[in-house]
């Protein structure tokens, strides 16, 4: 996920200015199960210290120690980890292990693409044998080119190549600042997900009331920007305000988010919803079939917190076209893929 990559690249930059040497390991192909798919990253850097994770715990020591021969010889290498007989995942894992030396123009070509939520592009090369070698690394896809890991990476065409494309970070708008939102704030960021909280001009609060939160904006709901809001991006609405909401739902009639919530027992969505057609007898019927309300599944959530998780739950499995049910009653495999 993106938000992991972010947090690699935050602790690479950290370690960099102390001139402790990195390496990156990546799955780039799995045969079998796993606790997580191709993809997946972690940071080992010279002084021990790890960020992220490529499975439940039981791969990142091995990691580790193979990663010592990396951070020694400067020379990628492929690691195969077989889960079968260590993990009962069933599942063999190939990981390359490379260099982490991003110079100042791929960390600013990263960071451009994150801040205009753009997918990020990037292509593994490597070949499924327990070896070493300096044409092993991974790159940015640009539509200018490729820009590696390693500014002197150059990689041969006879490799195998792992292509893995992150979408924009997902982003939860939360229109209130309640004890409610500060909670939903606390789990999401938690998550990996940017999180944006949007005020009133008159209230008192700020960033700081809202530990994980990226963004805090004290605007009315008619100055709310609406520009950036993609397929990524999820909002709920939880004011506790019936005329503040009506007003939010108002200036989001024309706006395509990813997920629309609505805090709130049916017979309040109903009222607001009954309101805001007569005001806007023009607004697509759509508008309203797209609203979840009263948001979150049905899990018996009572406590701010428990109302958080089942919000993001709903949002998660919305998302993702997945039907929440127990994992005890899917037939098959845990991932679709």
């Amino acid at each position: 996920m993106l938000h992991e990559l972010i947090n690699i690249f935050n602790s690479y930059e950290q370690a960099a200015l102390k001139g402790v040497r990195a390496v990156l390991a990546t799955v780039v192909a799995l045969e079998g199960s796993s606790y997580r798919r191709p993809g997946v990253r972690m940071l080992i850097l010279g002084n021990g210290e790890m960020t992220g994770a490529v499975s439940g715990g039981c791969v990142e020591k091995e990691i580790k120690r193979q990663a010592e021969t990396v951070l020694t010889t400067h020379i990628p290498k492929v690691m195969i980890y077989d889960g079968r007989y260590r993990l009962g995942c069933e599942g063999i894992l190939y990981l390359l292990l490379e260099p982490f030396t991003p110079d100042r123009e791929f960390i600013n070509s990263f960071n451009l693409l994150v801040k205009q939520r753009k997918a990020i592009k990037l292509v593994s090369y490597f070949s499924k044998e327990d070896t070493a070698s300096q044409n092993f690394g991974t790159c940015l896809e640009l539509s200018t080119g490729l820009q590696c890991f390693r500014p002197e990476f150059i990689t041969g065409d006879e490799l195998q190549a792992f292509r893995h494309e992150l979408q924009p970070r997902s982003r939860l708008i939360i229109l209130g600042a309640e004890h409610d939102a500060v909670q939903l704030c606390r789990y999401a960021s938690l998550t990996g997900w940017e999180v944006t909280i949007v005020a009133s001009p008159s209230d008192e609060k700020g960033l700081r009331d809202f530990p994980g939160a990226a963004v805090f904006m004290p605007v009315l709901p008619e100055e709310m920007m609406l520009e950036s809001i993609d397929a990524q991006t999820f909002i709920i609405v939880m004011t506790h305000s019936y005329v503040t909401d009506l007003r939010f739902l108002s200036r989001l009639k024309n706006a395509r988010p990813g997920y629309l919530g609505l805090l709130g027992p049916a017979a309040r969505r109903e009222r607001l919803l009954n309101e805001l057609m007569d005001r806007t007898p023009e607004l697509d019927e759509s508008f309203f079939e797209s609203i979840h309300g009263p948001a979150g599944l049905a899990i018996g959530a009572e406590s701010a917190q428990e109302i958080a998780i089942a919000i993001m739950a709903e949002i998660l499995a919305y998302a993702r076209g997945a039907d929440p049910i127990p994992l005890k009653d899917k037939s098959g495999r845990i991932h679709s893929q």
